[in-house]
C-alpha cells in the first residue's frame, strides 16, 4: 500500500524499491497491477501455497507424536526436526525441510525445548553434600579470586 501511495507522488521504481527493500522488478510489477486495477490490485492474496498437513492431520501428527520416537523405530525418547519430518514423510506422504517442519511445529503452539536428563540413580541429598563440601575445595584451587587477583591486566606504573 505504501507503494501505490508513492505511484501517486510519482516517485521512481529505484527509489521506492530501495526505500522498501524489493527488487526494482516487484515494484514495475506492482506498478503495471496498480495501473491497470488500482489499489486494491496491491491488496495480499494470502500465502502463496496452502500447507500441507489441514489441521486435522496436523492432530494425527500429534497423537503420533505422542507416542514418542521408540515407538516409531528410534533408539531413544529425543523428537529432532530431522525425525518429525521422517516421521511425516512415511505417515503422511508429504515432503518438508527441517525448517518447514520447525514452522509447521510453531504454526501449531508448539516449542523447541530440551528435556532435563538425569540419572534415575541420581541422589539429590548426595549431590547438595558434594556441592556443598567437595566443590568449594576444588573451585577454590582454580577459581576463586582471592585479595589482589583480577582478571585484568594493571597498567604499568614505571
Amino acid at each position: 500500500m505504501e507503494a501505490a501511495e508513492r505511484f501517486r507522488q510519482g516517485d521512481e521504481n529505484t527509489v521506492i524499491a530501495h526505500d522498501l527493500r524489493v527488487s526494482v522488478r516487484s515494484v514495475q510489477r506492482w506498478r503495471k497491477a496498480w495501473s491497470q486495477d488500482g489499489t486494491r490490485a496491491l491488496a495480499s492474496k494470502g500465502p502463496a501455497s496452502l500447507p500441507q498437513l489441514s489441521d486435522d492431520l496436523f492432530a494425527v501428527l500429534e497423537r503420533e507424536l505422542a507416542k514418542g520416537p521408540v515407538a516409531h523405530g528410534w533408539p531413544d525418547q529425543t523428537w529432532t526436526l530431522s525425525r518429525i519430518k521422517t516421521l511425516i514423510g512415511r505417515r503422511f506422504h508429504k515432503s518438508y525441510t527441517a525448517q518447514g517442519v520447525a514452522a509447521l511445529l510453531k504454526r501449531h503452539g508448539w516449542s523447541c525445548q530440551v528435556p532435563a536428563r538425569r540419572a534415575i540413580e541420581r541422589d539429590e541429598n548426595v549431590v547438595a553434600g558434594w556441592m556443598e563440601e567437595t566443590w568449594p575445595q576444588v573451585e577454590g584451587r582454580w577459581r576463586r579470586s582471592t585479595p589482589g587477583s583480577t582478571s585484568r591486566t594493571k597498567p604499568d606504573s614505571r
